[in-house]
């Protein structure tokens, strides 16, 4: 199959199906990378690149075998994945961005947070804290004690005190106030993470999985300070870096005065191999399906006067075209071009005056029989012919 005809159809809406798909496959990528799904779902795009290859090349036995093992496949998935597929779609839901929630009032409980932190982290003292954003994180939370109190470092160091019951918890902070203590996140199932990590690193990278919020984790053994976004760790250096990501937590706008133009390139450049990964993943994809789509062309070809009488001469219209409408699997309506589409009209019944002649299918010819003619414009053509004299033969000649 040639690929140069279907790339020179390409349609707005083509290009379209080919982004979104792009995002969704990098999404799915980064939501499941890391857990037993993810080996799953890499299993599924293989067996979908073995059937799609095989309907392409018209494998009869092969497409039907897998068609009834999708059927069977997907019971099976989401049966086994109910969990991840739930958190899959809670991260799409609309309303997330809707509920967002913007900390009122001052910010200057972020630079009390980040002393707190760390100072616990100084004297090496493990502590787990969510910043709750637009997602409720009760429903995901078990147990807690409810607080109200500022993040400060005196309240923190009471918390997560070694002597403290409270110490094994997070501390939940809701509109800039600790509103619980003594919560308990999921673990993550996530394989491949870094050896050195213990349970409170699991929970809040757990946590983050499931939910926009954002999770502070300082670890006892080491002293260092990370947060957990978005399934993602990042290493904290100092007050200052914690100040800035807390303030883009806890915004709306991110907590930056960038223009539209450079948070839009700024998340294109964000893991950016990943993003022309997936773009080519879903291109190929989408050229080997492409083929076999439903897909209509419309183009203009003159229309070829053939057998006009001699004593007749045509005023109008002297060059007629038309406008066909084709239908046809899209590797076949993409070659149609007017260099192999004829149409032909035979005038031989023609008369002097007006005459109308209706144009049917039986008079077009196109370059396979694969290709379904859908509509001809204009189905009829009205010409004026014109008597002429015909010069009469010399007897002498």
């Amino acid at each position: 199959m040639s690929l140069f005809p279907i790339l020179s159809n390409l349609r707005f809406q083509d290009v379209l199906d080919i982004l979104l798909m792009t995002v969704l496959v990098y999404h799915l990528y980064l939501w499941f990378w890391g857990t037993k799904a993810f080996k799953a779902l890499v299993g599924l795009v293989a067996l979908g690149a073995v059937f799609t290859v095989a309907r392409s090349w018209g494998l009869f036995l092969t497409t039907w075998v897998f068609q009834i093992l999708w059927q069977v496949l997907v019971i099976l998935l989401i049966i086994l994945f109910q969990s991840e597929i739930r958190q899959a779609l809670e991260r799409v839901n609309p309303l997330r961005f809707i509920g967002f929630r913007a900390v009122t009032g001052g910010q200057e409980w972020i630079g009390k947070l980040a002393r707190g932190v760390f100072s616990l982290a100084h004297k090496k003292i493990g502590a787990l804290i969510v910043l709750e954003r637009g997602d409720l994180v009760d429903e995901l939370i078990t147990g807690g004690i409810d607080l109200e109190g500022e993040p400060n470092r005196e309240l923190l160091g009471s918390i997560f005190q070694k002597n403290s019951p409270l110490h094994d918890g997070a501390a939940l902070i809701r509109q800039g106030k600790v509103a619980k203590v003594a919560c308990y996140l999921p673990l993550s199932s996530r394989e491949g993470v870094p050896e050195q990590w213990g349970t409170r690193h699991r929970a809040g990278l757990g946590l983050s999985e499931r939910c926009d919020a954002w999770v502070i984790v300082v670890s006892e053994e080491r002293g260092t300070v990370s947060i957990m976004h978005n399934g993602e760790a990042t290493k904290i250096a100092d007050e200052k870096q914690l100040i800035a990501l807390v303030k883009e937590a806890v915004t709306p706008s991110g907590g930056n005065n960038q223009g539209l133009g450079e948070r839009v390139f700024a998340i294109l450049r964000r893991r950016f191999h990943l993003k022309v990964a997936a773009l080519i993943i879903v291109t190929v994809f989408w050229l080997l399906l492409a083929g076999q789509q439903n897909f209509e062309v419309s183009l203009k070809v003159p229309l070829e006067l053939k057998n006009t009488p001699n004593n007749l001469q045509i005023l109008e219209p002297v060059h007629p075209e038309l406008r066909i409408t084709c239908r046809g699997l899209r590797k076949d309506a993409s070659t149609l071009n007017p260099e192999n589409v004829h149409a032909e009209l035979d005038l031989t019944l023609a008369k002097w005056g007006r005459r109308t002649f209706r144009i049917t299918r039986d008079q077009i010819v196109l370059p396979t029989d694969r290709i379904a003619i859908v509509r001809i414009e204009p189905s009829q053509l009205k010409f004026r012919f014109k008597e002429i004299t015909l010069p009469k033969a010399n007897p002498s000649q």
